[in-house]
């Protein structure tokens, strides 16, 4: 019996690691996404005419550090939406 119980263990651990390593990937690509789409929405704005003439570096990594910023919240967002919706069958 103690061996049947022990092999019951071992899968339960397995399906815990799985859905961790499926939260981890759906958590990277959700970034990854967010954060692209950010950097192509942020091509519309001209940061040019803020910035001095010949700073074409800054200007860069600006459009890098906002991307970062606003597609992680987006993607933190996203992901919280989906755990919470997981959540609600529990509520009936």
């Amino acid at each position: 019996m103690s061996a049947l119980f022990s092999s019951m263990k071992g899968e339960e651990e397995m399906e815990i690691y799985t859905q961790l390593g499926q939260q981890a990937l759906f958590g990277i690509l959700a970034h990854m996404f967010f954060i692209g789409i950010t950097f192509y929405a942020l091509q519309a704005f001209r940061l040019d005419q803020i910035f001095k003439k010949g700073k074409t570096f800054q200007i860069q990594i600006i459009y890098i550090l906002f991307s970062i910023a606003i597609g992680s919240t987006v993607a933190n967002f996203f992901i919280s939406f989906s755990g919470w919706s997981q959540q609600l069958p529990y509520l009936f």
